[in-house]
């Protein structure tokens, strides 16, 4: 069926929420049948049946009884971009107590405020390979949150997962591989949340792609139809894990997935994240990533935001009080707005924010010390509204070892590495040094001038310094010169020329969401080459220096294959994007205070199309359908199902030591079975009970006391509510009040808890066999049965270790506990993951390509 167009469609919601009665003809379409067809499923599963989150329920429950309706979608939608300070500000219940709840991004630290720490990005923290590391970030970027007033941190992200490596935003998470993703975000949940602020996990989901990703009623959006089996295996493993980390809120996506929007597919929302995985907390909007009224309310989204719906900053919402006129003509049931409300009370219970939380102390839109409260508007009283609270503390050091151990030593020969100070050392390339303007001259990073500390775009955060390379080299070295430019001339063969040189040139590759275009880079990069000149630099230098050492800051892998194989280039290292301590953790490194002990989160490819996908750049109509063709293949899998060299697989990284495995154990904890133990039953005594009958239209009337509407600001009430009266609203096909049963592969946050059972424990012992102090990353592939009726990639990531630091000679005993989940696949027919029959093969790695010893199930055997 053809798709209306988006500006019809805007005119439509608008209508629908307006309108008592309206005819059917107008329900959004979807797609009517095959493998991606997305489903109706209504209702919405209510909140507040787990145990873990009954206390929360209980006070949530007892305070939501309370609410008028005006305070109740108060709760749901927000005041409108830039009308409170920070870049998501809900309406309060000032009457009880509950305040304007602050969310703020993101996923390196606290966007636009001072005095806060700029974090090494998630692709670099992925790169750690290090989950203590992973979690005092997250910790730090909790801490600081609270210490801003803000409750809400947008972090971490998950998705994209980097299905494509051109991706603009792929920085953001934690590499390409949902397993090493699920980690990353998990950890940094548990680190967020454990500082008493709620997290949000995002973009759900399969938000692969910036070009025409659908923010602001854009005409064309990208619709990623992807497979069921595809999307439980590959794009909700990480939100699975997410969810059973308890996380308070999950930011539905702009983009479509298999011809429904993200903040309205009442498949993904209502059927897979709060029954499959029992997710009790709320759905949250991205940036006008809401696309209608009723019908968003009915998919599962809980709170609007920023508030504004159509467009940015008009004050014109698709909730605020249009959902107080849905819930009045009964469009919206009373029913769904009250588990709405609750759901997100009940996160600000759960983690403690009831008592004795800071104010907001910053300004998200001037730097003034006194400036009027609703920027957006130019209005309202003058207040303070940056207060300039350093809350840094000691979070440098964390940043600093995270940047550190998400260097990866991809190259080296010759034991040019470590640099010694009294080295002659030559630096070339404009990435060793910094930005002329100063680190936070472009808006959300927006440019590539000087070192390469983050992408651009939301997920970015002011610097309060940035250490630069060429600083923390020459502070180390005696004999330093440099030519920080990325021309190559005359002077730049001569300093390279220089008697027994070693020679530094530093490359990058910026990305970025697709809201600024930097050098012709619409968030997406083009290709996957080396910006500025980059692969002429290091030729040229390589040219006329036999040590030659290539510094690449990047958001993801770069095609290096014009200089990886010359002689002259002895060592190549990605550096990632280190954040503030840019310069000082790579000195770390490169003058061998630590080893490298990074591993690459993603695989380098030698030409962009080794990885069988690419940005959908061209197009039109309103659904653009993106085919996951690739299916379960993504990253170092297509490479290894494709019998494609890669140039550095999955997980590589060299060292300046040398370790060994050995005494691989494999023990059966736990028989297989098909399919898992049936999952314990919906406690529903938990979920609470409220009234259905529709309220007062005086609960909505505009208060005596409001005698001066400020403009732009998003509110809850309606002129003349009393003319409001019940209709009959054209429900989507499918929709249904009668709630559905659990699913049968749910039962607890994140599915089935059976899910988590452990099945084999493995533990093999790792030696440091050469001459450095240094650490090591244990990675466990797992190789399914051969002739299985289910086709499964030759082998998946599934568990890793890192090692503390080993001494010469040091040994460690690495321990993995194997769970039921890890060994099953998802069978779409059942809807159930299910173990496939036969003996499977546990490999025990240093990357994906360097398998060192392997154990069966069958035999218990390691070799």
């Amino acid at each position: 069926m053809p798709q209306l167009t988006e500006g019809l469609w805007t005119i439509l919601l608008l209508l629908l929420l307006h309108s008592t009665t309206i005819s059917s003809a107008i329900v959004q379409p979807r797609q009517a049948s095959g493998s991606t067809y997305s489903p109706p499923y209504y209702p919405t599963p209510k909140g507040g049946w787990l145990p873990s989150w009954a206390e929360a329920y209980t006070k949530a429950s007892a305070l939501v009884k309370q609410m008028t309706l005006a305070e109740k979608v108060n709760v749901t939608t927000s005041t409108g971009w830039s009308m409170g300070k920070c870049v998501g500000n809900t309406g309060q219940v000032h009457r009880l107590g509950y305040p304007s709840i602050c969310s703020q991004d993101g996923p390196v630290g606290v966007r636009y405020a001072d005095l806060v720490t700029a974090f090494p990005a998630g692709l670099t923290t992925g790169a750690t390979w290090n989950k203590a590391l992973m979690k005092a970030r997250g910790t730090a970027m909790g801490e600081e949150s609270k210490a801003k007033g803000v409750h809400v941190l947008l972090a971490p992200s998950i998705g994209p997962l980097g299905r494509v490596p051109t991706g603009g935003r792929n920085w953001e998470g934690f590499g390409s591989d949902p397993v090493l993703q699920a980690y990353g975000g998990k950890l940094t949940i548990e680190g967020i949340q454990g500082a008493g602020v709620q997290a949000t996990v995002k973009h759900y989901i399969a938000n692969e792609q910036e070009h025409f990703r659908g923010d602001g009623f854009m005409t064309t959006t990208i619709s990623s139809n992807v497979d069921d089996r595809t999307m439980h295996e590959i794009y909700l493993w990480p939100f699975s894990e997410a969810v059973r980390a308890g996380v308070a809120s999950v930011m539905c996506s702009y983009n479509m997935i298999n011809s429904s929007y993200g903040c309205q597919n009442s498949q993904l929302i209502n059927g897979v994240l709060k029954n499959e995985l029992g997710f009790q907390g709320y759905v949250m909007s991205d940036w006008l990533g809401q696309r209608s009224g009723v019908a968003s309310a009915l998919a599962g989204l809980d709170q609007s935001q920023p508030g504004d719906g159509t467009s940015w900053a008009n004050g014109i919402s698709l909730w605020g009080s249009e959902l107080s006129r849905s819930v009045l003509n009964g469009s919206v049931p009373v029913d769904r707005l009250n588990d709405m409300v609750t759901r997100t009370v009940a996160a600000w219970y759960k983690l403690g924010q009831d008592k004795g939380y800071p104010e907001v102390s910053f300004s998200s839109w001037t730097k003034a010390d006194n400036d009027v409260l609703y920027k957006g508007a130019n209005t309202g009283p003058t207040v303070r509204v940056n207060s300039h609270i350093n809350v840094q503390g000691n979070h440098k050091d964390v940043a600093r070892a995270v940047a550190r151990e998400g260097i990866v030593l991809l190259k080296h020969e010759g034991n040019v590495l470590p640099l010694a100070k009294a080295d002659v050392i030559r630096v070339f390339g404009s990435d060793a040094g910094g930005n002329p303007q100063g680190p936070n001259a472009c808006g959300d990073r927006g440019c590539n001038t000087g070192v390469l500390g983050m992408g651009w775009g939301s997920g970015t955060v002011d610097y309060p310094y940035l250490t630069t390379p060429i600083d923390a080299i020459t502070a180390r070295g005696s004999n330093v010169q440099s030519s920080l430019s990325d021309t190559v001339n005359s002077q730049t063969t001569q300093l390279a020329g220089t008697a027994n040189a070693k020679c530094l040139v530093f490359i990058s590759s910026d990305g970025g969401e697709g809201y600024i275009t930097v050098e012709g880079h619409a968030g997406d990069r083009n290709n996957l080459l080396a910006w500025h000149n980059g692969d002429a630099l290091v030729k040229a230098v390589a040219g006329a220096c036999k040590n030659t050492i290539v510094v690449i800051h990047a958001v993801g892998p770069v095609i290096v294959e014009a200089f990886a194989d010359l002689a002259n280039v002895k060592a190549i290292l990605a550096a990632h994007l280190p954040g503030q301590e840019a310069g000082s953790a790579l000195a770390d490194i490169l003058f061998g205070d630590f080893s490298p002990s990074g591993k690459l989160p993603y695989t380098y490819g030698k030409k962009d199309s080794d990885w069988g996908t690419s940005i959908t750049t061209s197009g039109g109509g309103s659904a653009l359908a993106q085919p996951f063709t690739e299916g379960l293949y993504v990253d170092y899998k297509y490479f290894d199902k494709n019998n494609i060299t890669p140039r550095y697989p999955f997980g590589h990284g060299l060292s300046y030591t040398n370790f060994s495995m050995s005494l691989a154990k494999i023990e059966n904890l736990k028989p297989f079975t098909e399919i898992p133990p049936a999952p314990p039953a919906k406690v529903s005594s938990g979920i609470p009970v409220y009234p259905t009958n529709i309220p007062s239209a005086s609960e909505v009337s505009w208060p005596s006391n409001i005698q001066q509407k400020i403009t732009k600001f998003i509110y809850p009430y309606l002129d003349n509510p009393n003319s409001i009266s019940v209709g009959n609203y054209p429900y989507p096909a499918g929709y249904s009040t009668t709630e559905k049963p659990l699913h049968p592969s749910g039962g607890g946050e994140g599915g089935n808890p059976a899910l988590w059972d452990v099945m084999y424990s493995v533990s093999v012992t790792v030696t440091n066999t050469g001459g450095f102090t240094g650490k090591q990353v244990v990675q466990v592939y797992i190789e399914f049965p051969k002739g299985s009726a289910f086709e499964t990639p030759i082998r998946q990531l599934r568990a890793f270790e890192k090692t503390a630091e080993l001494k010469p000679g040091d040994k460690e005993v690495v321990s993995f506990q194997l769970t039921r989940k890890d060994f099953s696949v998802w069978d779409t027919n059942r809807q159930l993951w299910i173990i496939p029959t036969g003996s499977f093969t546990v490999h025990l790695a240093e990357s994906s390509r360097a398998l060192k010893l392997s154990c069966q199930t069958s035999t218990l055997v390691c070799v």
